[in-house]
């Protein structure tokens, strides 16, 4: 029998029996790792040439005792056989799509992604030869060119929070034998496991839910050992590994993920409702809510709905840097996912031009909201005072 999210939080990748008898993973800081003699070394060589895994730890940028046991822990959050860890979101992103493209290569991206993802695609890869079509997904089979060899998505997107159909996508991309790799950082395997829908690949930017804390920076890709050992190559030449204590960060983390995530599922999707609900507030993106475009699509394929709201204010720019302002609980930055509620004003981290942002498809008014482990009524009751006297939205009899 499968064993829940819960337990496989708290007891996957664990030792039963922990070094030195310790019930808490090590931090093993070490860089290097010692050989007792030429004998040891010949042993370590032949191991690693015949099945291509080592056996042993040999130096920081190809294993660590404490990141090893957060892969673990991982890739049974994620239904993987095998997890990677990196430094960072990003360094994942990036080392796994620089091992499976090459210069003559398609990709095709699916709908809205990261702006650093959509970054290195259309400036990174195209100098080396990579092209890309950003194509929404229903006009994915008409984006696939003979050169496509795979195909990127984000579930759900951030921060407007599509969800893309992920079965009928792999449905598309299976028939053309193209590696399809998804995003899941907002979703996290709580919400939804892409493996489990046929996706190859999964990505987590793991400072984020995965962490939960706001104290870390890491990335993981989660895979079959077949798909990932290029990618293990990879970032053993690129260098982008995790550093033991964030490795040790992500494994504290994880273990309160399930927790976490059901309790800002369900506070998010309160906060929706109150904000649907105001007249300031001209439109609410979250995907639990039946208006949401793919209300019908995240019903069918996520447990959850996610611990992100986005939301536009009638009275635009002004009207969102007035509500971000008198807001006295969440702060304000760049992220999502940790125990504190943080909320970005979307518009600004995009651009001073009204035109750039306008080109992004951020609205001037959109505001992202990043809940938190707070208690929901004082989420609201906060969010009530900040939009006091704001425009309000047009009204058609």
């Amino acid at each position: 029998m499968g064993r829940r999210p819960e337990t496989r939080a708290v007891h996957g990748g664990e030792e039963r029996r922990g070094a030195y008898g310790a019930l808490t993973m090590p931090i093993v800081m070490s860089s290097t790792y010692t050989f007792g003699g030429t004998d040891e070394i010949l042993a370590f060589v032949e191991q690693k040439a015949a099945s291509g895994a080592p056996g042993r730890y040999e130096y920081a940028r190809y294993g660590n005792p404490t990141q090893s046991a957060a892969e673990r822990k991982l890739a049974e959050l994620d239904g993987g056989d095998r997890a990677l860890l990196f430094s960072s979101g990003m360094a994942a992103i990036s080392t796994c799509l620089w091992s499976l493209l090459g210069a003559g290569d398609h990709l095709v991206v699916v709908g809205g992604v990261y702006r650093r993802t959509r970054d290195l695609v259309s400036r990174h890869l195209a100098r080396f030869g990579v092209e890309a079509t950003f194509a929404p997904a229903d006009e994915l089979p008409a984006a696939i060119r003979p050169s496509t060899r795979a195909v990127f998505l984000e579930v759900p997107t951030n921060p407007h929070l599509r969800v893309p159909d992920i079965e009928r996508i792999v449905e598309w991309t299976a028939r053309r034998r193209l590696i399809t790799v998804a995003d899941a950082t907002l979703a996290t395997p709580v919400n939804v496991r892409p493996l489990d829908l046929g996706v190859e690949v999964v990505v987590h930017s793991a400072t984020k839910y995965i962490g939960g804390h706001n104290d870390l920076l890491a990335g993981a890709v989660i895979g079959s050992a077949q798909r990932l050992a290029g990618l293990e190559e990879a970032r053993g030449v690129f260098g982008c590994v995790s550093s033991p204590l964030d490795a040790y960060l992500v494994l504290r983390g994880a273990k309160t993920l399930p927790l976490r995530v059901r309790q800002q599922n369900e506070a998010a999707f309160r906060l929706a409702e109150f904000l649907e609900s105001h007249p300031a507030v001209a439109r609410v993106h979250y995907p639990g809510l039946p208006s949401h475009p793919d209300h019908p699509v995240a019903s069918r394929l996520m447990s959850g709905f996610g611990g992100v709201v986005s939301f536009e204010l009638a009275g635009g720019l002004d009207a969102a840097a007035a509500c971000v302002d008198r807001l006295s609980i969440p702060y304000v930055g760049p992220t999502f996912g940790g125990v504190e509620s943080i909320v970005q004003q979307q518009a600004l981290f995009v651009s001073p031009d009204p035109a750039e942002r306008a080109e992004s498809g951020i609205s001037d008014g959109l505001i992202r909201y990043s809940v938190g482990l707070e208690a929901v009524d004082d989420l609201i009751d906060d969010l009530g005072e900040a939009l006091k006297g704001l425009p309000v939205r047009r009204r058609f009899k």
